[in-house]
């Protein structure tokens, strides 16, 4: 019923929007046919079991849910393109979890609760080349998604109801600014804490690429959620990435960034802390390995957070670091990512492994350690499976945690 009701409401608003574009026909200078012809549908099926066993919890917590996405891209007409997308993700299985809003308290947290609703529906318009604006509900992954990020990983997509404008002066560089009102949450509309409204956040990035060096982007993130006081933060910093080859097969990855985070808007604590990160690493031929040190620093009463994150992408799979603990965090980790090419079964497919080792920033304070895994094949164009695993030791902090992960994804 859900999946009909999405259906219905997706083939609803693509109506309203086709029905009123024979009227601006008449003022746009391309073919109203050419723009329909170029009009793109597509389908992202991705279904996922996930089992949960975490200390002081007498059972594991085991979810499977199917989230689908229905979605157009039209074509462009004039410059202006329309995205319209709808979400849903329904419990085909087992349900013994506490997805936040059903009460189940007595399993741990898979935060993927059943969802209807339009994820994106954005108007576009690009002139040229060097300048595009974008407005409406729509995801919004900025840089590599530490500030600013759609939570890929979970059933339902973090969206902002914003308005970007990016321009390109040059062909090396590239600025952007960005303007949300409100932040719809992984945790979906039931929720109490599903959505943060009347937000005043805004987003600026000036990259530029540098000949031979790598990428260098500046930004700026000023975050007035009155509905998350404690998250109210003005941030400013740099990343500088890129790759050195060597002239053989061998090349060396590096990634640094710096930034200062402190209070903004009606955040009621006062501090000025520091985020640096230093990752150097080397690729060759399939294989690549990382290093890395990431510091959220803190002061004993609050730290460096990002709440827009990508948040699962950082500081271990098994999300026991979503929020930076008052006395800062200390990750030191290992990457390790193999890409098999040769002939075989094992052909399209990939191993990650990655070790983390958590400590505070401020006093000597050993929070834990954690092995994530992944090994995932792709069979042609369509089909992706995945088995993940995330097994986090408590030392100090929070819960020993053990998540796997069976995934199946489609895309038509």
């Amino acid at each position: 019923m859900k999946a009909l009701l999405l259906s219905g409401s997706v083939l609803g608003i693509i109506g309203l929007i086709f029905g009123w574009v024979p009227l601006a026909h008449a003022q746009g200078s391309q073919s109203f046919q050419d723009f329909v012809n170029t009009s793109k549908p597509y389908v992202n099926l991705r279904y996922r079991y996930e089992q949960v066993e975490q200390t002081g919890f007498a059972q594991k917590a085991e979810a499977s849910t199917l989230r689908a996405k229905l979605g157009i891209i039209s074509g462009n007409w004039s410059g202006f393109s329309l995205l319209l997308e709808g979400e849903g993700n329904v419990i085909i299985g087992a349900q013994d979890f506490n997805d936040t809003v059903n009460g189940k308290s007595q399993f741990p947290v898979v935060a993927d609760p059943p969802v209807t609703l339009i994820n994106q529906a954005v108007l576009r318009w690009s002139r040229d080349g060097w300048l595009s604006t974008s407005v409406g509900r729509q995801t919004v992954n900025l840089g590599n998604q530490r500030w600013i990020g759609s939570v890929g990983f979970r059933q339902n997509d973090q969206t902002l109801d914003a308005a970007l404008v990016t321009m390109r002066p040059g062909k090396d560089l590239k600025l952007l600014y960005g303007y949300s009102w409100k932040v719809n949450r992984i945790f979906g509309p039931d929720s109490p804490k599903g959505t943060w409204s009347g937000n005043a956040i805004q987003m600026f990035n000036v990259g530029y690429k540098i000949g031979g060096i790598g990428n260098l982007l500046g930004y700026a993130y000023l975050l007035d959620i009155p509905q998350a006081r404690q998250v109210s933060t003005q941030t400013y910093g740099m990343r500088l990435s890129g790759a050195l080859a060597t002239g053989h097969a061998l090349k060396f990855t590096y990634a640094l960034a710096y930034a200062r985070q402190s209070g903004y808007g009606n955040n009621p604590n006062h501090f000025n802390l520091g985020y640096t990160l230093f990752e150097p690493g080397i690729s060759f031929g399939s294989f690549s390995g990382k290093l890395g040190l990431e510091r959220l620093e803190g002061n004993g009463v609050t730290a460096v957070q990002t709440p827009l994150a990508t948040l699962h992408k950082f500081n271990g799979w098994a999300d026991t670091f979503l929020s930076t603990p008052a006395n800062g965090l200390a990750d030191r980790y290992i990457k390790g990512k193999v890409h098999f090419s040769g002939p075989g079964w094992l052909r399209g497919s990939r191993l990650q492994v990655i070790y983390h080792d958590f400590n505070a920033t401020r006093g000597n304070l050993k929070y834990g350690s954690e092995w994530d895994m992944q090994f995932a094949r792709g069979f042609g164009k369509y089909l992706t499976l995945a088995v993940t695993y995330a097994n986090y030791r408590s030392q100090s902090y929070a819960r020993n945690t053990k998540k796997l992960w069976l995934s199946a994804i489609v895309k038509l």
